[in-house]
């Protein structure tokens, strides 16, 4: 692991205070070995950049909306407009909440156990009656793309490609499976908030967390970095698209992209819906306290899932970066 003595101080200096520096450099992307959509591993290299060292927290979200007045997408209805044919009774302010339950279900249909829940938001993450009282540490959630857009804009910073994200998932581990090595759970220690248990009745709670838990609680990656793997999904700013290697060279060493980006809007649509209800899609990174070996084993920093950037989950949040060197003060 990369030597982390210093970061704070470093990031200080340059105006980057609070923030994780990463080294700029090249990394293998993606993954041959699991779901098809992380295929083809292939290289990549990016610049050096400031990154937030944990997602966006409950208390960080507030202090925005304070001063901002900002209204997430959970908080507002759904424009008839966007939605036609659809049933008025249904455009609600609403988000999706994980719920459970009793018994084993098929794991072919999410419906099971994601349950869109009126009054749900960041403020509410289990709908109306919850809150987020003593969770201040937690990552916020309910977070749609529009809104991490809007708090990194802000808060002077941006919202990191796909290629920046998965290579400080790494942590300087090129090629490991997990970000913290091969293992999932080393010498029986769990190293970020997933499921423990059957999926999705029965959660055994091994890790002691149930939903979200507080942005410091496992250990730090090798670049110091909290909570890159589980606890929540993370918005990147990238178009959805299917991975593509730069074109190999006649000869020698792989040809590596530098700072590539995602696809394009019209693109990253799901072409198997009706045309009316496609949407848009980003893509996010790092798995979620639902990520588990029997259902979903996107616990990797080679994982990756197309988001609607329409929809709100309980278990999707995001951190921010920032783009230039150390000042060298």
């Amino acid at each position: 692991m990369r030597e982390t003595t210093g970061l704070a101080t470093e990031a200080k200096r340059s105006g980057a205070a609070g923030m994780a520096w990463i080294p700029p450099g090249r990394f293998l992307m993606g993954s041959d070995r699991h779901y098809p959509e992380e295929a083809p591993a292939h290289h990549v290299s990016v610049d050096g950049f400031y990154i937030d060292p944990h997602p966006v927290t409950n208390d960080e979200f507030t202090a925005f909306v304070a001063a901002t007045g900002h209204t997430t997408q959970a908080e507002l209805a759904p424009d008839p407009a966007d939605y036609p044919g659809a049933d008025p009774a249904l455009l609600v302010a609403s988000s999706a909440v994980f719920t459970p339950p009793a018994h084993p279900v098929p794991l072919t249909d999410a419906y099971r156990w994601w349950s869109a829940v009126p009054g749900a938001d960041w403020r509410h993450p289990e709908g109306p009656g919850s809150t987020i009282d003593g969770r201040g540490s937690h990552p916020v959630v309910h977070i749609g793309y529009t809104d991490a857009y809007a708090y990194a804009t802000w808060a002077g910073k941006a919202l990191p490609t796909e290629a920046e994200w998965e290579y400080a998932a790494r942590g300087g581990l090129d090629g490991a499976e997990y970000a913290w090595g091969d293992q999932l759970t080393p010498d029986g220690v769990h190293m970020a908030n997933t499921w423990q248990g059957r999926f999705p009745h029965q959660n055994t709670r091994a890790d002691g967390w149930y939903r979200t838990s507080p942005v410091s609680t496992y250990p730090a990656s090798g670049y110091g970095l909290y909570d890159m793997i589980g606890n929540v999904w993370e918005w990147t700013a990238d178009w959805w698209s299917p991975h593509k290697a730069a074109p190999a060279p006649p000869c020698c060493a792989p040809t590596a992209k530098h700072n590539p980006t995602g696809g394009k809007a019209p693109l990253s649509v799901d072409p198997a819906l009706p045309l009316h209800e496609r949407r848009p899609r980003k893509v996010i990174k790092g798995g979620s306290y639902l990520c588990t070996p029997d259902y979903c084993r996107r616990y990797r920093p080679a994982a990756r899932l197309p988001q609607p950037i329409d929809t709100t989950t309980g278990h999707l949040g995001f951190r921010c970066i920032r783009r230039h060197e150390p000042s060298g003060e």
